[in-house]
């Protein structure tokens, strides 16, 4: 279970990546965030831009539309 759940749906490239990274910034290593978006390219924008950081991709899948990510936080710099 995540402990925050960040709703991007509706919004468009770059919104759901800019807001995940906001939220990814207020929160703690080991804490866990569920991102939904329905924008497709969030679906090779969020794994990519976590390859850059000590954050991990847990789960990513697509359902009717909506991308579901579950990244668990890392040490923050």
């Amino acid at each position: 279970m995540a402990d925050f759940i960040l709703d991007a749906t509706g919004l468009r490239c770059p919104m759901p990546l800019l807001k995940t990274k906001l939220q990814i910034a207020s929160m703690s290593a080991g804490q866990q965030l569920e991102v939904v978006a329905t924008d497709p390219g969030s679906a090779r924008d969020i794994p990519a831009w976590l390859g850059y950081t000590p954050h991990r991709l847990v789960e990513q899948h697509e359902t009717d539309g909506h991308y579901y990510f579950v990244i668990s936080i890392g040490e923050q710099r």
